[in-house]
């Protein structure tokens, strides 16, 4: 040991030394991910250039590397929230987002990397409570839900626009009432159903009647004309075409020119 070169030592304090900067200046970032530079002596925050890609980055020693996500991402809350009328309704929606990657800088700067639950998740919050007071809990459960969500995605969006994060979609994944209110929206409604299908079934009843009696009347007036255009001239003349008619035919028979109503009256053999 006496015998190794002096110089070896510093050397080898100067490899390790060497090795922890090195470790500590490179940076490798995966896909889907941003990172946001922090320069110690050259003002803090990069805000000024695009934040760094994907891969492998050298950086400065003294200098911080923050990694974001920027992918498409998704956050669920459940919140109790209160109708129109003041009852408690419990509110399950979810939230597809991204931070803005041209300001990741600013965001990190401004609202640091727990920004989802500084800025997004209080915004849904309150969007939510705004927009479900203005419904009765009968148009929560049955038809408004689609107006529901684009309402909360409308208010949310106009506030964290401004916030350096760009809202995709609000999704209301459920929406439970009280039970009591439940059942009897659940009643109402079927009531309402069996309301609708006794007026269809009088609807088709009345329309089948209305048919029955404009055939009918069409027959009486039909017959009422023919009535009025036959007199006894007519009836005679039709009856002796008749006869004539028979009195072709080959069958046997016998023709009486003179009935008590002035017709031929024909006679077979029997």
């Amino acid at each position: 040991m006496d015998k190794l070169p002096k110089i070896a030592i510093p050397t080898v304090v100067g490899i390790i030394i060497l090795f922890i900067l090195l470790s500590k200046s490179t940076v490798t970032i995966d896909s889907g991910q941003a990172g946001v530079l922090y320069k110690t002596f050259g003002g803090g925050v990069v805000t000024d250039e695009p934040p760094m890609g994907e891969g492998f980055h050298l950086v400065a020693p003294w200098n911080r590397v923050t990694v974001y996500e920027v992918r498409q991402q998704e956050v669920l809350e459940q919140m109790n929230v209160l109708s129109s009328n003041g009852l408690d309704i419990k509110l399950e929606a979810s939230a597809w987002f991204e931070p803005i990657r041209s300001d990741l800088g600013k965001l990190h700067q401004e609202k640091g990397q727990d920004y989802i639950q500084r800025v997004l998740l209080p915004t849904i919050r309150s969007a939510a409570r705004s927009v479900v007071g203005r419904y009765t809990p009968e148009q929560l459960y049955s038809s408004k839900r689609d107006a529901i969500q684009q309402e909360i995605f409308d208010e949310t969006e106009k506030i964290v626009s401004g916030q350096y994060i760009q809202l995709n979609e609000i999704l209301v994944r459920d929406v439970t009432l009280p039970p009591t209110i439940k059942d009897a929206i659940e009643r109402k409604l079927k009531q309402e159903q069996e309301s609708l299908e006794y007026e269809f079934r009088l609807v088709t009843a009345k329309k089948e009647a209305e048919k029955v009696t404009i055939e009918a009347q069409g027959k009486a007036d039909a017959n009422r004309i023919l009535s009025a255009s036959l007199n006894d001239q007519i009836l005679k003349d039709k009856g002796i075409d008749a006869t004539l008619k028979l009195a072709e035919s080959p069958n046997s028979k016998v023709v009486i020119v003179g009935g008590s109503d002035g017709l031929p009256l024909i006679l077979g053999n029997n």
